[in-house]
Protein backbone atom coordinates (compact mmCIF):
# COMPACT_ATOMS: atom_id res chain seq x y z
CA UNK A 1 0.00 0.00 0.00
CA UNK A 2 1.31 3.27 -0.56
CA UNK A 3 0.01 6.30 1.94
CA UNK A 4 -0.58 9.89 1.12
CA UNK A 5 0.57 12.13 4.83
CA UNK A 6 -1.39 15.45 4.73
CA UNK A 7 -0.30 16.78 7.52
CA UNK A 8 0.81 20.62 8.06
CA UNK A 9 3.27 19.40 11.76
CA UNK A 10 6.27 18.73 9.60
CA UNK A 11 8.34 16.93 12.26
CA UNK A 12 5.11 14.61 12.60
CA UNK A 13 4.52 13.78 8.82
CA UNK A 14 8.19 12.79 8.37
CA UNK A 15 8.28 10.81 11.62
CA UNK A 16 5.26 8.55 10.54
CA UNK A 17 6.34 8.55 7.10
CA UNK A 18 9.80 7.20 8.21
CA UNK A 19 7.81 4.69 10.35
CA UNK A 20 5.99 3.40 7.54
CA UNK A 21 8.38 2.88 5.12
CA UNK A 22 10.25 1.03 7.97
CA UNK A 23 7.20 -1.00 7.93
CA UNK A 24 7.80 -1.74 4.13
CA UNK A 25 4.75 0.98 2.95
CA UNK A 26 6.17 3.88 0.92
CA UNK A 27 4.71 7.36 1.83
CA UNK A 28 4.32 10.86 0.60
CA UNK A 29 3.72 13.66 2.67
CA UNK A 30 2.37 17.12 2.34
CA UNK A 31 2.31 19.66 4.67
CA UNK A 32 -0.74 22.00 3.94
CA UNK A 33 -4.19 21.22 2.53
CA UNK A 34 -4.39 22.67 -0.96
CA UNK A 35 -0.98 20.98 -2.49
CA UNK A 36 -2.05 17.89 -0.79
CA UNK A 37 -5.58 17.82 -2.12
CA UNK A 38 -4.00 19.11 -5.37
CA UNK A 39 -1.85 15.80 -5.58
CA UNK A 40 -4.50 13.70 -4.36
CA UNK A 41 -6.75 14.47 -7.06
CA UNK A 42 -4.71 14.24 -9.42
CA UNK A 43 -3.11 11.06 -8.36
CA UNK A 44 -5.22 9.02 -6.37
CA UNK A 45 -5.61 5.69 -7.85
CA UNK A 46 -1.53 5.38 -6.55
CA UNK A 47 -2.29 5.70 -2.72
CA UNK A 48 -4.32 3.04 -0.67
CA UNK A 49 -4.80 5.47 2.00
CA UNK A 50 -4.97 8.89 3.47
CA UNK A 51 -3.51 9.81 6.93
CA UNK A 52 -5.49 13.62 6.70
CA UNK A 53 -5.07 16.31 9.62
CA UNK A 54 -7.93 18.02 10.45
CA UNK A 55 -6.48 21.62 11.10
CA UNK A 56 -4.24 22.44 8.10
CA UNK A 57 -2.99 25.81 6.62
CA UNK A 58 -4.53 26.71 2.85
CA UNK A 59 -7.79 24.06 3.17
CA UNK A 60 -9.00 22.26 6.21
CA UNK A 61 -9.39 18.43 6.29
CA UNK A 62 -12.80 18.06 6.39
CA UNK A 63 -13.32 19.90 3.36
CA UNK A 64 -10.27 17.86 1.50
CA UNK A 65 -12.50 14.77 2.16
CA UNK A 66 -15.94 15.99 1.31
CA UNK A 67 -14.73 17.09 -1.84
CA UNK A 68 -13.19 13.60 -2.73
CA UNK A 69 -16.10 11.95 -1.98
CA UNK A 70 -18.45 14.31 -3.94
CA UNK A 71 -15.91 13.36 -6.26
CA UNK A 72 -16.90 9.75 -5.64
CA UNK A 73 -12.94 8.73 -4.81
CA UNK A 74 -13.58 5.77 -2.55
CA UNK A 75 -9.93 5.79 -1.18
CA UNK A 76 -9.85 5.35 2.19
CA UNK A 77 -9.43 8.12 4.63
CA UNK A 78 -7.67 7.61 8.28
CA UNK A 79 -8.86 11.57 10.13
CA UNK A 80 -6.06 12.89 12.71
CA UNK A 81 -7.85 15.03 15.02
CA UNK A 82 -6.99 17.36 18.45
CA UNK A 83 -6.91 15.78 21.26
CA UNK A 84 -11.08 15.53 23.00
CA UNK A 85 -12.21 17.30 19.94
CA UNK A 86 -15.33 15.46 19.41
CA UNK A 87 -17.07 17.87 17.17
CA UNK A 88 -13.93 17.11 14.95
CA UNK A 89 -14.57 13.36 15.51
CA UNK A 90 -17.94 14.06 14.16
CA UNK A 91 -17.12 16.19 11.58
CA UNK A 92 -14.58 13.60 10.40
CA UNK A 93 -16.79 11.08 9.82
CA UNK A 94 -20.37 12.80 8.86
CA UNK A 95 -17.55 14.32 5.86
CA UNK A 96 -16.76 10.89 4.98
CA UNK A 97 -13.82 9.91 6.73
CA UNK A 98 -13.14 5.85 7.47
CA UNK A 99 -11.87 6.36 10.71
CA UNK A 100 -10.26 9.03 13.32
CA UNK A 101 -7.19 8.75 15.53
CA UNK A 102 -6.62 11.45 18.41
CA UNK A 103 -3.36 13.19 18.82
CA UNK A 104 -0.91 12.08 20.38
CA UNK A 105 -0.99 8.59 19.72
CA UNK A 106 0.98 6.07 20.05
CA UNK A 107 2.70 4.66 16.37
CA UNK A 108 1.44 0.95 17.09
CA UNK A 109 -2.76 2.05 17.20
CA UNK A 110 -1.86 4.01 13.44
CA UNK A 111 -0.68 0.27 12.53
CA UNK A 112 -3.38 -1.45 13.85
CA UNK A 113 -5.72 1.50 12.39
CA UNK A 114 -4.10 1.01 8.46
CA UNK A 115 -4.49 -2.38 8.80
CA UNK A 116 -8.01 -2.42 10.47
CA UNK A 117 -8.94 -0.18 7.49
CA UNK A 118 -7.11 -2.72 4.73
CA UNK A 119 -9.49 -5.45 5.86
CA UNK A 120 -12.58 -3.75 5.01
CA UNK A 121 -14.69 -4.45 1.95
CA UNK A 122 -13.58 -1.69 -0.18
CA UNK A 123 -10.31 -3.05 -0.50
CA UNK A 124 -11.36 -6.81 -0.96
CA UNK A 125 -8.15 -8.13 0.03
CA UNK A 126 -8.06 -11.87 0.93
CA UNK A 127 -6.13 -13.42 3.81
CA UNK A 128 -3.79 -14.91 1.76
CA UNK A 129 -2.74 -15.02 -1.97
CA UNK A 130 -1.82 -18.58 -3.94
CA UNK A 131 -0.75 -18.80 -7.21
CA UNK A 132 0.30 -22.39 -8.34
CA UNK A 133 1.63 -23.21 -4.93
CA UNK A 134 2.78 -20.00 -4.03
CA UNK A 135 1.47 -18.57 -0.83
CA UNK A 136 2.06 -14.68 0.39
CA UNK A 137 0.26 -14.42 3.60
CA UNK A 138 -0.04 -10.13 4.08
CA UNK A 139 -0.27 -9.82 7.68
CA UNK A 140 2.45 -12.78 8.44
CA UNK A 141 4.65 -11.44 6.42
CA UNK A 142 5.72 -14.82 5.22
CA UNK A 143 5.85 -16.30 1.71
CA UNK A 144 5.78 -20.30 1.15
CA UNK A 145 6.61 -22.18 -2.14
CA UNK A 146 5.41 -25.68 -2.39
CA UNK A 147 5.22 -25.50 1.54
CA UNK A 148 8.50 -23.98 2.01
CA UNK A 149 9.64 -20.46 3.73
CA UNK A 150 11.23 -18.03 1.07
CA UNK A 151 12.49 -15.27 3.15
CA UNK A 152 12.92 -11.99 1.37
CA UNK A 153 13.19 -8.45 2.38
CA UNK A 154 10.23 -5.77 3.13
CA UNK A 155 10.50 -4.36 -0.06
CA UNK A 156 11.04 -8.05 -2.34
CA UNK A 157 8.10 -8.73 -0.07
CA UNK A 158 5.59 -5.74 -0.94
CA UNK A 159 7.25 -6.05 -5.04
CA UNK A 160 5.59 -9.87 -4.50
CA UNK A 161 2.78 -8.81 -2.84
CA UNK A 162 2.09 -6.09 -5.45
CA UNK A 163 2.80 -8.68 -8.34
CA UNK A 164 0.39 -11.47 -6.87
CA UNK A 165 -2.14 -8.96 -7.00
CA UNK A 166 -1.74 -8.39 -10.34
CA UNK A 167 -0.89 -11.83 -11.50
CA UNK A 168 -1.64 -12.11 -15.44
CA UNK A 169 -0.98 -8.00 -16.07
CA UNK A 170 2.24 -6.49 -17.43
CA UNK A 171 3.50 -4.23 -14.95
CA UNK A 172 6.10 -1.88 -15.84
CA UNK A 173 8.81 -0.60 -13.85
CA UNK A 174 7.87 3.11 -13.65
CA UNK A 175 4.35 1.35 -11.76
CA UNK A 176 6.07 -0.64 -9.88
CA UNK A 177 7.64 2.42 -8.72
CA UNK A 178 5.18 4.69 -8.49
CA UNK A 179 3.64 2.49 -6.35
CA UNK A 180 5.69 0.73 -3.78
CA UNK A 181 8.34 4.43 -3.82
CA UNK A 182 7.73 7.65 -2.72
CA UNK A 183 6.93 10.44 -5.21
CA UNK A 184 10.89 11.61 -5.15
CA UNK A 185 12.33 8.57 -6.06
CA UNK A 186 14.73 9.01 -9.21
CA UNK A 187 12.30 7.16 -11.89
CA UNK A 188 15.49 7.14 -14.14
CA UNK A 189 17.14 4.87 -11.10
CA UNK A 190 17.57 1.04 -11.66
CA UNK A 191 16.59 -0.19 -7.93
CA UNK A 192 13.44 -2.03 -9.36
CA UNK A 193 15.66 -4.18 -12.08
CA UNK A 194 17.75 -4.65 -9.14
CA UNK A 195 15.16 -5.83 -6.00
CA UNK A 196 13.74 -7.82 -9.08
CA UNK A 197 16.70 -9.76 -9.88
CA UNK A 198 17.07 -10.34 -5.79
CA UNK A 199 13.65 -11.67 -5.71
CA UNK A 200 13.47 -14.01 -8.77
CA UNK A 201 16.59 -15.52 -7.62
CA UNK A 202 15.09 -16.33 -4.10
CA UNK A 203 11.49 -17.25 -5.74
CA UNK A 204 12.56 -19.17 -8.67
CA UNK A 205 16.18 -19.94 -7.91
CA UNK A 206 15.42 -24.11 -7.44
CA UNK A 207 12.24 -24.32 -9.40
CA UNK A 208 11.95 -25.38 -13.08
CA UNK A 209 8.88 -23.06 -13.34
CA UNK A 210 9.34 -19.42 -13.50
CA UNK A 211 6.72 -17.54 -11.31
CA UNK A 212 7.83 -13.91 -12.54
CA UNK A 213 8.50 -13.42 -16.16
CA UNK A 214 10.16 -10.27 -18.14
CA UNK A 215 8.27 -8.53 -20.54
CA UNK A 216 11.31 -7.01 -22.97
CA UNK A 217 11.34 -3.32 -22.79
CA UNK A 218 7.87 -3.23 -20.50
CA UNK A 219 8.46 -4.49 -17.49
CA UNK A 220 7.52 -7.96 -15.12
CA UNK A 221 4.42 -10.10 -15.30
CA UNK A 222 3.45 -12.65 -12.35
CA UNK A 223 2.16 -15.90 -13.61
CA UNK A 224 -1.92 -16.33 -13.24
CA UNK A 225 -3.42 -19.82 -13.01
Amino acid sequence: MKIIIIEDSKKLADSLKKGLENEGYAADCFYDGLSGENNLLLNFEDYGLVILDVMLPGKNGLDICKNLRDKNIRIPVLMLTAKDAILDKISGLDSGADDYLVKPFEFTELLARIRALARRPIFAFPPELAIRGLVLNPSAKKVYRDGKEIILTLKEFRILEYMMRNAGITLSRDSILSSLWDFDFDSFSNVVDVHMKNLRKKLDGNFREKMIETVHGVGYRMKKD
